[in-house]
């Protein structure tokens, strides 16, 4: 299953390509270093994407976009916001890209606050690869990482907000595991607050059964809370020191290219700036 999936394998990286479809604008949680209201053609991060797109019309982008790319063999969905806040869109995108190809695995990506409610979904449409965003395994910590969690209609804050978070991400990431299905766990590393932290991260994910884990910096966007508060992003010595120590215990990813939600092609070679872009604001 990793043989052909850039991400999970550096090997397969060079060989082939990847495709996430940009279909879920919603998130139900508030990260503290993000702002998915800033777009750059130009920028690679998580959380960005230069238009939403329906079910639909992701469908018929991908079997253009196979069709010019033959080394294309994973499809992805992963935001900008969180795709299990957007199960609806989501779930209707991989069914009817399904129905439409062959021979594509299929990836999510989320921050596992709704994995559990989603698990036999997540089962049945043979998503076999899954990320999660695990920040701290501590929720002292992830209270100053998270402004709220939105949960069954209620706002969650503080420290309450973050024990939930915790556990949720826990649970449902037993429950992959559980099920057979590959998870690779990604973390940001936020100097002063989780990077003495992340080693009991890895420790901890490697012993529930997860495959990689992928360290990466903090960027606080314009107009997030750590911008506006002076937290700056780790050095190129502190994700090298960090990413040594965690990876005494656990598999690292160190070819990560922080890949927008609309990325497309091989991770270095990202394709997707050849369309036409159409600038759309998350609110």
């Amino acid at each position: 299953m990793i043989n052909t999936h850039p991400c999970y394998s550096e090997e397969a990286s060079h060989f082939y390509a990847r495709m996430h479809v940009a279909v879920a604008p919603k998130c139900n949680i508030q990260c503290n270093y993000c702002n998915r209201r800033y777009d750059c053609i130009n920028e690679s991060r998580p959380g960005v994407a230069s238009r939403i797109l329906k079910p639909v019309e992701a469908v018929n982008k991908v079997l253009s976009v196979k069709n010019s790319m033959p080394n294309l063999t994973v499809i992805g969905i992963a935001g900008p916001g969180d795709p299990l806040a957007n199960p609806e869109e989501t779930f209707r995108t991989f069914e009817l890209i399904r129905e439409k190809t062959k021979g594509l695995d299929f990836c999510l990506s989320t921050n596992g606050l709704k994995i559990i409610d989603y698990i036999e979904k997540i089962k049945s449409l043979n998503i076999n690869h899954v990320t999660i965003t695990i920040n701290m395994i501590e929720p002292e910590i992830g209270e100053r990482i998270y402004r709220w969690i939105k949960l069954n209609g209620k706002i969650y804050k503080g420290l309450e907000a973050s024990r939930i978070l915790h556990e949720r991400q826990i649970e449902g990431l037993r429950a992959l595991i559980s099920y057979g299905i590959m998870v690779k766990v990604n973390s940001v590393l936020i100097p002063g607050i989780n990077d003495e932290h992340l080693v009991k991260v890895s420790r901890f994910v490697k012993s529930v059964g997860a495959f990689i884990h992928n360290i990466m910096p903090m960027v606080p966007v314009e107009g997030s809370y750590f911008a506006k508060n002076g937290i700056m992003p780790p050095s190129e010595i502190e994700m090298k020191d960090a990413q040594e120590v965690c990876g005494e215990s656990m598999k690292i990813m160190n070819h990560c290219q922080r890949c927008r939600a609309d990325a497309v092609g091989m991770l270095k070679e990202d394709r997707e700036s050849e369309s036409q872009r159409v600038k759309v604001f998350l609110l």
